[in-house]
C-alpha cells in the first residue's frame, strides 16, 4: 500500500443500510485506534438490490462522497443493470425484476401491492419517477477501477493477461472463473467483491470479501496499510 494511506475496502452491501451502518462505525473505531494516517474509504460496488433498504444505502453513501473526496465507489454489475432498467432497456429489466429489483424498487416507495401490478413498460416508468435524479446521476459517474500502489479494486476482478488500463469496463462488473480459476501473478493484488463466500477469501493474487451480507448478515471490510492486512465483518 501507498506509505501513509490507511485503505478500508467494503464488500458487496445489497440494501442492507443496517450493516453498513454497522461497518462504518467499526472503521471510525479502528481508525482512531490507529496512529494517524489518511483514510480512503472503497466501496466495492453492488449497493443496490435483494436488501430492504438500497435507497438508503445509495443515499448513505452518495452522502459520504459529497462531504469526503477520501470516499470512493465503484460501480457494480447490479449497478449497471438498475441504470440500464431505469432507462427502459428490456434484456435489463428482466434481469433487474430477478435479481432482486423489487426489493429496490419498494425502497424507493413503491408499495408491494403496486409493483405486483406493473409490466415491465410500466416498472421502468416508475423506476424513473421514483428514483431521486441525484440518484441516479451519483450512480451513474461510479468508478470503474481504483488502483492504489500495489493494489487494484474492481467489483468482480480482471480478465487475466490483460493489462488493468486495457480491460474492458464490463468485465470488470461481471467477470467470474477466468478471474477465479486463475491462479498466477498478476499486475496487482486485486480487491474484488461480487462473488460470495463464506469468509473472506485471501489469496496470493486476489482477495475476496464479498460475504453475501443480504442473506448472511454480515458485512465485511478490508484494512490495508502499509504491509499490514485485516479482515472484519459486522
Amino acid at each position: 500500500m501507498v506509505p501513509g494511506l490507511r485503505v478500508y475496502a467494503i464488500g458487496d452491501i445489497h440494501g442492507r443500510l443496517d450493516l453498513l451502518d454497522a461497518i462504518l462505525t467499526r472503521i471510525e473505531v479502528d481508525h482512531a485506534a490507529r496512529p494517524p494516517a489518511e483514510r480512503h474509504i472503497i466501496f466495492l460496488g453492488d449497493l443496490v438490490d435483494r436488501g430492504p433498504d438500497s435507497a438508503g444505502v445509495v443515499e448513505r453513501i452518495r452522502q459520504l462522497g459529497a462531504s469526503d473526496r477520501r470516499v470512493h465507489c465503484l460501480m457494480g454489475n447490479h449497478e449497471e443493470i438498475f441504470l440500464r432498467a431505469i432507462d427502459g432497456d428490456d434484456k435489463a429489466l428482466r434481469l433487474f425484476c430477478r435479481i432482486g429489483g423489487r426489493e429496490t424498487m419498494l425502497s424507493y416507495g413503491v408499495s408491494s401491492e403496486d409493483y405486483e401490478r406493473l409490466d415491465y413498460n410500466e416498472v421502468a416508468e416508475r423506476l424513473k419517477a421514483v428514483v431521486p435524479h441525484e440518484h441516479q446521476l451519483f450512480l451513474s459517474n461510479l468508478k470503474e477501477i481504483m488502483v492504489l500502489g500495489d493494489y487494484a479494486f474492481v467489483h468482480a476482478g480482471i480478465r487475466p493477461g490483460i493489462p488493468i488500463a486495457e480491460q474492458k469496463l464490463t468485465e470488470t462488473r461481471w467477470i467470474r472463473d477466468p478471474f477465479l480459476d486463475h491462479r498466477a501473478p498478476l499486475e496487482k493484488m486485486v480487491v474484488h467483491g461480487h462473488t460470495v463466500a463464506e469468509e473472506a477469501e485471501i489469496l496470493p493474487h486476489r482477495i475476496g470479501i464479498d460475504t453475501g451480507a443480504y442473506q448472511s448478515d454480515r458485512l465485511t471490510a478490508l484494512m490495508l496499510e502499509d504491509q499490514a492486512r485485516e479482515i472484519f465483518s459486522t
